[in-house]
């Protein structure tokens, strides 16, 4: 489809289908979290932690996101997007249909399939964020990127119940739920149309082509993002083991807890739209602080075996991580001229998902020597502190930015012009 001019307002419809598309990240990261005890049980033996099964999607994103990020600047959004959500479909079933000796001896196997999951939702992830940037300006602009989590929170409460249900049945029934791409890429073929830029930012893109990333800008949003996927993903994946520690195993049971606790992530997104007029050094180290609450929370519950109090804890974790991910997302994005929007996208999506993607081996590597279950509790509230402290210093370092900037509001969450 040859490109067509980007028109001044988009209805709805591309825009529910680009929020309906960035759900399957969710769905590659939290269907499995109610059966994680399980599979620990089943790759008992592997030296690999069975967490690396749910974060080794991220992986791949972090890998190629920002080559994901160059091809959509330089050849479209649109059927790179398409050709994405089909792979999608096949490699994410793939561990359900394929005959149970392939994937159930070892782990080896099913990472594989893991890492093809996270090479489609690279490009999904890009491909989504880069066309709600392309097709909404302004205010709308905005409010889509916070419905974007809104959407994938909310997605994710389901994704994790509907996980738990399908894993009374066995680890492997899970993954028949990524067939849901191929619901959503038949009207997606037929709606959404390849963008160009208008004639303000086709001059943006000749004046910026050849022009070096903007690491000045992007430099700080991507390293504390790196930090943020990090602590996003200790919280959604470690919360199962914390509620077998404290006797609670049955996965549809986990699978509930577990989505009642991130419905607090799609009340922090809601929040952002409300408190976007703030800036990123007031957002980033509330939501830091929040997130990093409900870890030490946690932690403590946990310890003294009160179910409830590690509920709370995870509710309010839950709460900061929605804030957390538009604040990282626009502070990084939002400000950045048509010609560098995908390669910056491309980069903020590498820098969550290699987060992500590190998270269990950071968890292992603090329980080193130490029996895992046992060990969780004071692992999550050491997070929780370093989440605190992290905090404080974007508080420093986002105030000196700002300063160094010729108008402080270029640090506002809203741009002064989309």
């Amino acid at each position: 489809m040859p490109p067509t001019p980007t028109p001044p307002s988009r209805g709805a419809l591309p825009g529910v289908l680009l929020l309906a598309g960035s759900c399957l990240s969710a769905l590659a990261a939290v269907l499995l979290a109610p059966v994680l005890p399980q599979l620990q049980e089943q790759f008992a033996s592997s030296p690999l932690p069975p967490a690396l099964i749910l974060s080794a999607p991220a992986l791949m994103i972090a890998l190629f996101a920002p080559f994901a990020g160059q091809i959509v600047d330089r050849t479209g959004r649109r059927n790179l997007l398409l050709v994405a959500m089909v792979v999608y479909a096949v490699v994410g079933t793939a561990v359900a249909w394929l005959p149970e000796r392939l994937v159930s001896g070892s782990i080896a196997p099913v990472l594989v399939l893991r890492l093809l999951v996270g090479l489609a939702e690279a490009a999904i992830m890009t491909c989504c964020t880069t066309l709600i940037a392309d097709y909404y300006r302004g205010d709308r602009r905005n409010r889509y990127l916070g419905l974007q989590t809104v959407f994938t929170t909310i997605a994710a409460t389901i994704f994790i119940v509907v996980g738990g249900v399908l894993g009374a049945s066995g680890w492997r029934a899970p993954f028949w739920a990524y067939a849901l791409s191929i619901v959503i890429v038949v009207p997606m073929f037929f709606v959404l149309d390849e963008p160009a830029p208008d004639e303000t930012e086709r001059a943006a893109e000749l004046a910026a082509a050849g022009r070096p990333i903007p690491w000045r800008t992007l430099g700080l949003p991507l390293v504390t993002t790196v930090f943020g996927g990090f602590a996003f993903f200790v919280l959604l994946s470690q919360s199962a083991l914390v509620y077998s520690g404290v006797g609670i195993t049955d996965p549809q049971q986990i699978g509930l807890l577990t989505a009642g606790a991130s419905v607090a992530t799609a009340v922090g997104s809601i929040a952002f739209a409300r408190l976007a007029r703030f800036t990123a050094k007031v957002l980033l180290p509330a939501a830091l602080g929040v997130l990093g609450a409900g870890l030490v929370l946690m932690w403590l519950m946990a310890v003294a075996g009160v179910v409830p109090g590690v509920v709370a804890g995870a509710v309010l974790g839950s709460l900061g991580s929605g804030l957390l991910l538009p604040t990282m997302l626009v502070w990084a994005v939002g400000r950045l001229a048509f010609a560098e929007r995908g390669r910056a996208t491309g980069l903020w999506t590498a820098a969550f998902f290699l987060g992500q993607f590190v998270s269990p081996l950071i968890v292992q590597a603090v329980q080193a020597g130490a029996e895992p279950v046992a060990s969780l509790p004071p692992a999550l509230g050491a997070i929780g502190l370093a989440c605190g402290a992290v905090g404080v210093v974007l508080l420093v370092a986002v105030r000196r930015e700002s300063l160094s900037e010729e108008h402080d509001e270029d640090l506002a969450i809203e741009p002064a012009a989309a």
